[in-house]
């Protein structure tokens, strides 16, 4: 069973930058595409971005482009994500989440999910 551990989160200040890790254990990530998805109080979870199982291929949300970047390092199991020129609308609690398919922006596609990781960007 593959399980998904998020970290990195914390508190900054708008116009700071995070880096956020997602640690796999129980399965080699190499085998799976990875996203993150983020979900502020009272919304739905919405996709940030995601990369393919070899790191080649990556998406972004247009809200995210040109300051998150998605990276992963198979031999270390986790895949990153670098988040630069934060605002307070990036306040959410971020997820990682692993499909064995096809990764794309939709959540249904994704079938491992791990706790998720606390972002505050103050203004």
């Amino acid at each position: 069973q593959l399980q998904l551990v998020e970290s990195g989160g914390g508190l900054v200040q708008a116009g700071g930058s995070l880096r956020l890790s997602c640690t796999a254990s129980g399965r080699a990530c190499s085998s799976y595409a990875i996203g993150w998805f983020r979900q502020a109080p009272g919304t739905d979870r919405e996709f940030v971005a995601a990369i393919g199982w070899s790191g080649y291929i990556t998406s972004y949300a247009d809200s995210v482009k040109g300051r998150f970047t998605i990276s992963r390092d198979n031999a270390k199991n986790t895949v990153y994500l670098q988040m630069n020129s934060l605002k307070p609308d990036d306040t959410a609690v971020y997820y990682c989440a692993a499909s064995s398919g096809y990764s794309g922006s939709a959540v249904s596609n994704y079938g491992y999910w791990g706790q998720g990781t606390q972002v505050t960007v103050s203004s």
